[in-house]
């Protein structure tokens, strides 16, 4: 599925006798892993070195090395497989595309946790011949303390026939979960335990720990700019980076999968970008800890070739400051080759 194609918007329909309000938990815990956070922070290059060393994370005032702010996305995506695998089941999982991605932060995934899931079906709207899915997911540390809640987007085809030879490519290129033509037959609550119709249980308000960041709210103003950022990206990453995410989607290593899903070449994931803005914003803080929610919207892809690293740049302004609470909006802009990457990317960040 071509983003021309996922991005068109016709007559907005809300799709009747869906599952929307519908919430799960999924039925085993996420153990976070010191190595997994080192490598996901390499992957996205995060290199703050709290996500590295646990000394660093004490002087922060944390037990144990803190994830990126990104590293929801791990955990999340298992989430959203398992809700495409045996709810969701009518969708093509060849042609769906992420649209928007939300992470509000009340505390911070640390290496040890144990963080359980739960995600509700927010909505499902049609638009065309595609159908844009709002799953809302919460996830909670092993005291029962709701460290992140966020929504993603995704577009997929209802009902659409598959090309077949992008059936070919998923069936000889991409990465199996399972043993091809093994007769499994895994019932939803398999995966996911049904929690009956209602929203997630949120906190009212965020954590008020004292952050380490090094510009202070004294000394911005609104329209400041943030300095300029870039990062470098090869086939090398976008492997790396698919292998510690668990997103194996082919057309971010493959051209012939690209090709045929309309697009130009191999390009990068769009969490892998998020990710990357991420690791710019944390420069700038001098603490990770400090992002209290983080958006985007993804608008443009970052290609990539066999032969040649690609550079995305990243820019970052001050829009609004709240005295009340010492913290910043920022509009961060993200940009590859003159290609615009975000149509909204949106900030929040505590200040000391």
């Amino acid at each position: 599925m071509s983003r021309e194609q996922t991005m068109a918007r016709p007559d907005v329909d809300v799709v009747p006798a869906t599952p929307t309000g519908q919430r799960f938990r999924v039925r085993d815990h996420y153990e976070v892993g010191r190595e997994k956070v080192r490598e996901f922070a390499r992957g996205v290059q995060n290199h703050h070195a709290a996500h590295q060393r646990e000394a660093d994370a004490r002087a922060l005032g944390y037990p144990g090395i803190i994830a990126p702010p990104t590293f929801a996305s791990v955990i999340g995506m298992s989430a959203t497989r398992a809700l495409l695998d045996s709810v969701l089941t009518q969708y093509d999982l060849s042609q769906f595309l992420q649209t928007d991605q939300v992470f509000e932060i009340y505390r911070p995934i640390l290496a040890g946790d144990r963080v359980r899931s739960e995600i509700v079906i927010e909505s499902i709207r049609r638009f065309g011949d595609n159908d844009f899915i709002v799953v809302r997911f919460s996830l909670s540390n092993q005291h029962g303390e709701v460290a992140i809640v966020g929504s993603t987007t995704i577009v997929a085809r209802r009902g659409a026939e598959v090309d077949a030879a992008l059936d070919d490519v998923v069936e000889n290129i991409m990465m199996h979960g399972r043993p091809v033509d093994s007769g499994a037959d895994l019932a939803p609550d398999d995966m996911l335990v049904p929690l009956g119709v209602g929203p997630l249980v949120e906190p009212a308000e965020h954590e008020r720990t004292t952050v380490h960041t090094m510009p202070s709210f004294d000394e911005l103003a609104p329209g400041d700019q943030l300095p300029e950022g870039a990062f470098r990206l090869t086939r090398g990453d976008l492997a790396n980076y698919a292998g510690v995410s668990g997103d194996a989607n082919p057309i971010h290593f493959s051209d012939h999968a690209a090709q045929l899903a309309g697009l130009p070449t191999v390009v990068a994931h769009g969490m892998l970008t998020m990710g990357l803005a991420g690791g710019y914003l944390t420069a700038w803080l001098g603490d990770p800890t400090a992002i209290q929610k983080f958006s985007v919207r993804f608008s443009g892809f970052v290609p990539v070739a066999a032969d040649a690293a690609s550079t995305v740049d990243f820019t970052g302004r001050i829009k609004s400051l709240d005295p009340a609470a010492r913290t910043a909006t920022i509009l961060l802009g993200g940009s590859s080759e003159g290609r615009k990457l975000f149509g909204r990317a949106v900030a929040e960040v505590r200040l000391r």
